[in-house]
Parts: structure tokens; sequence; C-alpha cells
């Protein structure tokens, strides 16, 4: 058992703890409360819905503030049926455009609008702020650096890299 109170045994062969599940209870319900508080405070601040907010930053770190619609739904995690609907509705709020892509005839580009970049420019100040406030304020330094090494140890187990020269694709 390790000085935290939670099994060192291998993590494959036993079930979780009471502890491991208290955390992982603890982890889901934390970052469900800080979503919903900054998204109300995005919305109050800014009329922008926090999926507003994710499409209108993918579009406008976009070469051309556009983005193939399969490619906007794979960079946000979307489903494309979700996408589409969510798409228009902020087309008809003048956020983003939809063309037919030149390239492909079965797909459409999706554009930030001049009023939809207006409108991204002005949420993300204050939103930037509330998520200084309600998240990188509350913690310490120290406590910063380890939750950053536990988010990479996690990133690194969801998506490990290739380990043998076969898996290794080069560019």
């Amino acid at each position: 058992m390790s000085d935290d109170g939670l099994s060192v045994a291998s993590p494959s062969r036993r079930r979780m703890t009471s502890s491991e599940l208290a955390v992982w209870r603890m982890l889901i319900d934390t970052t469900t409360e800080l979503g919903r508080i900054l998204g109300a405070q995005l919305v109050r601040e800014s009329d922008l819905s926090p999926a507003d907010y994710h499409v209108l930053l993918a579009l406008s770190e976009a070469a051309g503030r556009r983005l193939r619609s399969s490619e906007l739904a794979a960079t946000i995690g979307w489903e494309r049926s979700r996408l589409s609907h969510h798409l228009r509705r902020m087309e008809r709020r003048g956020l983003i455009r939809r063309r037919d892509c030149a390239t492909d005839s079965r797909g459409s580009e999706v554009f930030l609008t001049d009023d939809g970049a207006r409108m991204f420019s002005g949420a993300t100040a204050p939103h930037m702020r509330a998520i200084k406030r309600h998240f990188a304020d509350a913690l310490t330094p120290e406590q910063f650096a380890a939750l950053a090494d536990v988010l990479r140890t996690l990133q690194r187990h969801l998506h490990p890299e290739p380990t043998t020269p076969a898996e290794v694709t080069r560019p």
C-alpha cells in the first residue's frame, strides 16, 4: 500500500479501490462543475455558449479561418450530426458560413465570419480571466506542476506512442 492509501498491486490484476473510485468521481464532479461555472459566465458575458466558443476557437486557429466540416468535427471531438445541427444555428446568427467544398462535392467547408471573429475576440479575454479565477488561481505552482504531470501521464496512457520501428511513421 502506498502512502496515500492506494494499492500498488499490478493495475491490470485488481479492481479499483474505493480510494481510486473516490478520486475518479472527484475528477468528474470537479471538471463538470468547473465547466458549468465557466460556461454560464461565458454565456452571460459574451452571448456565446461553450459549444459556440469551441467551434469559433477551432476556426480561428485554422489556416484561412476555415475547415472542412469533417476536420472541424474531428478537431473538436464531435459527431458530424451534432456539428451539423450546431453549425446551422451558428450560421443563422452570422457567426460562421458554410459552402460546398470545391474539391469534394460530398463535403462542406466552414468559414469564420467577421462577426464570428469579433464575437470570439470579445469573449476571449473575459473567458481567460474566468479560467484564471476559477482554475489557475486555486492552485499553487507546485499543484499546477503536479497536475500537469498527471495529465501528461494520462495522455501517454490514452495515446501511447508506437513502440516498434514498423509502427513509427516518418514525415
